[in-house]
């Protein structure tokens, strides 16, 4: 930052039509050069040591680039007493100030314990959240400046807590590429710091002050999909604009499946030739289903799906029981469908007529048929599920049951049908269907949630008729 001061002279007193005043104190700014950006400085940035009211003030509203002149009234500048032999007591001061920059300082923790200044800007406006993984390189270095620790690449989940606290903290207000210089009170320093500087020969006591040179160098964000940590996404390419797939949305992806000694276990697609599916059809395994519909179009990730996702398709029959398995997952493109249950009325008449149409046609051979049966079932079930979301649940039972009739064992038939069933309050139907269902599939989360909702439900009737039992009692009793 560039000054000069010099006496008000005639003209500049009278130079007023273009002044701004700032507050209310008598301070006035006029711009001689707009600055080329749109940041000032905050409060508490540096941009020179201890200055008078009137500068802190004025300073503050200034961008990078910006030259202006300051007129600075007594009770902002240095009041009665003046500053001899220069200024005379009482002194309205000018100032030709430009700004060429300053440094950026933030007290982090609101109690002076970490304060960062910014050495370096980073790039973009996002910066890490919790459980993102960040990659970092930092310096830690004492009062007086001896270095107790350094790490050239360290990668780790913010909040972990194996790294220093200072580091958690700051790294989480910062941009990629950014650069920050931190003072740390010792209680927000490494845990090993004491130790380290005693290997070292030097004393560091608990009131001792460190400086630590950090930089982000770069950031995966992580999703915690299901909130339990048993389906996580971690962002290794960000994908573009805003939509992603849902339910019904066909898909083009290209992923590889391993386990967790890194063997693949399952590939499929390519760049020439994807993979292609509907989503939340059952065509992959249901947590890699689930993490899809969360992506967006050429987004690149890596998919972990726990024991309790890992159902559909087979995969739980490859993987070994209580596995973590890890897709790494590339959505080349999807088209943004309606659900399922949105679907109006002609396709719905054309669910209906293409299962009259195989149930009927009797000139197929044996493959045909068994084929012409799965056709069947699939849009039987498809039909209850939209009859499902429109709430006509007697005809989705009817539905599931067309299907039980000739397939009792039918994980999805009896899953749709408890639904319908628990709507309708038929709920010793509906803990039938439940039971059978976790009698063939007893780790079928779909079927489990369904169970806790009936248990819920069987709760509050039991609830219900004691209150009409006591209701009843007590007319009798008056």
């Amino acid at each position: 930052m560039a000054t000069s001061v010099f006496e008000p002279s005639s003209e500049d007193k009278n130079s007023t039509q273009n002044d701004k005043e700032i507050g209310t104190h008598g301070l006035r700014k006029r711009i001689l050069i707009k600055g080329n950006s749109w940041q000032t400085p905050f409060f508490g940035d540096e941009a020179e040591g201890e200055v008078i009211k009137g500068w802190e003030e004025g300073v503050a509203t200034m961008k990078k680039g910006e030259r202006a002149i300051f007129t600075i009234p007594p009770n902002l500048a240095y009041g009665e007493v003046g500053s001899p032999p220069l200024i005379p007591p009482n002194s309205t001061l000018v100032y030709d100030i430009e700004m060429i920059s300053w440094s950026t300082i933030r007290d982090i923790t609101g109690d002076g314990g970490i304060l960062k200044k910014i050495t370096r800007e980073g790039e973009g406006w996002a910066t890490p959240r919790d459980g993102d993984e960040v990659l970092v390189k930092y310096e830690v270095r004492l009062e007086n400046g001896t270095l107790v620790s350094e790490s050239e690449g360290e990668e780790f989940y913010v909040n972990d807590d194996y790294i220093c606290p200072a580091i958690i903290r700051a790294v989480k207000t910062m941009r990629r590429g950014e650069k920050a210089e931190l003072a740390v009170k010792f209680s927000y320093s490494f845990k090993e710091v004491e130790n380290e500087a005693a290997k070292l020969g030097i004393s560091a006591s608990p009131a001792s002050n460190l400086t630590i040179q950090l930089e982000l160098i770069s950031w995966k964000s992580v999703v915690n999909i299901t909130g339990d940590k048993k389906l996580v996404k971690k962002i290794i390419k960000p994908g573009e604009g805003f939509g992603h797939p849902n339910e019904g949305s066909f898909v083009k992806v290209i992923y590889t499946g391993k386990l967790e000694d890194g063997s693949v276990f399952e590939s499929r697609g390519s760049e020439e030739k994807p993979y292609e599916f509907v989503c939340l059809e059952e065509k992959v395994n249901k947590g890699l289903d689930r993490a899809i519909t969360t992506m967006k179009k050429g987004e690149q990730a890596v998919v972990s799906v726990g024991a309790e996702y890992l159902y559909g398709c087979d995969v739980s029959r490859i993987v070994p029981a209580g596995s973590v398995v890890h897709y790494e997952v590339k959505l080349i493109e999807f088209t943004q469908e309606k659900p399922y249950w949105r679907m109006d009325t002609c396709l719905l008449t054309y669910l209906m007529q293409a299962t009259k149409y195989v149930e009927f046609d009797h000139s197929f051979t044996d493959d045909e048929k068994r084929l012409a049966q799965a056709l069947r079932f699939s849009c039987q079930l498809n039909n209850a599920a939209c009859k499902l979301k429109m709430d006509e649940c007697l005809e989705a039972s009817k539905l599931c049951t067309k299907v039980l009739e000739v397939d009792p064992f039918n994980i999805k038939a009896l899953y749709r049908r408890s639904q319908a069933f628990l709507r309708i309050s038929e709920l010793e139907k509906a803990e039938e269907d439940i039971k059978r269902a976790l009698t063939i599939d007893p780790n079928n989360r779909d079927v489990r949630l369904v169970h806790k909702e009936l248990k819920n439900k069987q709760r509050e009737y039991v609830k219900h008729q004691s209150e009409i039992f006591s209701s009843m009692l007590a007319k009798m009793g008056s």
